[in-house]
């Protein structure tokens, strides 16, 4: 549930970094689409920037790439979609013990490591990314829904760069009321954020989830191809309608290395450009995606 606080401002008004926002921030309405994929977990692990995230281990002993798209239709921000990319992790001084990080969540920080997060339009970047240290950048991106399924392309500077399709569940009928935790490196530092959402659910698990990834060869995401990915995903989610609460509170920690780093990722210069545009860029084209299957 989030938290009273959040009750308590309702309907209060904010400005940051010149957005404004309607309290709490919020989106109504917005179709999403989630699914996990298994992959090794030492490969994966080693994408994990610094020493205080760790790649989630599965009951198998393997990792997750779990990939969410969210095609708000509704929020402070006007329209955009949201494509995250990501490995299942817990945060502390070692990695959790199996199955104990999925029954104390709190205890181990449970949540993800986003890799990548593709958005339709600027603002959403400018807030995103400037508030929330989330790595969000503009690209072109869309969300196909049909009876039988839903689809998702992501496309960056005229490049395929990601394709995820899914077999619809039968009925979005298992009621969510749940709150997650997004990790990302921001500043060299690691940045800690929560949403909660609710929604109705369509979910469907192991031999009954079907899906179809495409990674394509772009920066962005070509290491993925090198971390043993299952073809098959081990889970596939529908909501057709989601609910959620972005919490203002965030948490933030120097990341920390064996030795000296010697670059400095991403910081404040790649906000300060940026403006407050909600317009998208033309939606994906690349048809020839069938190389990149996993």
């Amino acid at each position: 549930m989030p938290p009273k606080r959040i009750k308590r401002y309702a309907g209060r008004y904010a400005l940051v970094d010149g957005i404004p926002y309607q309290m709490p921030v919020r989106s109504s309405r917005s179709p999403a689409l989630m699914a996990g994929f298994s992959c090794d977990w030492q490969k994966a692990n080693e994408l994990l920037p610094g020493n205080e995230i760790h790649a989630l281990k599965l009951p198998n002993g393997r990792a997750a790439l779990l990939i969410t798209v969210i095609d708000y239709l509704d929020t402070s921000i006007g329209k955009y979609i949201e494509y995250s990319i990501a490995i299942a992790c817990t945060r502390g001084a070692r990695p959790a013990p199996r199955i104990a990080n999925a029954l104390f969540l709190g205890h181990y920080g449970t949540g993800q490591y986003i890799l990548d997060l593709p958005v339709s339009s600027e603002i959403s970047v400018k807030g995103g990314k400037g508030i929330w240290g989330m790595p969000k950048h503009q690209a072109n991106l869309d969300f196909v829904e049909s009876p039988e399924g839903v689809s998702s392309q992501y496309e960056k500077n005229g490049q395929f760069v990601f394709r995820i399709e899914i077999e619809k569940p039968r009925s979005p009928s298992i009621k969510l009321k749940v709150g997650a935790t997004n990790y990302c490196r921001f500043r060299n530092m690691l940045m800690a954020s929560y949403i909660y959402f609710e929604t109705r659910a369509g979910i469907n698990l192991f031999g009954k989830a079907k899906g179809n990834l495409y990674i394509g060869d772009h920066p962005n995401v070509a290491a993925l191809r090198g971390i043993d990915l299952s073809p098959d995903p081990f889970f596939t989610t529908f909501m057709p309608a989601t609910n959620g609460i972005l919490d203002d509170h965030f948490q933030c920690w120097f990341m920390t290395y064996p030795d000296p780093p010697k670059e400095m990722p991403e910081g404040l210069e790649s906000v300060y450009p940026l403006g407050y545009s909600e317009d998208w860029l033309p939606p994906p084209s690349i048809t020839d995606y069938e190389k990149f299957r996993i």
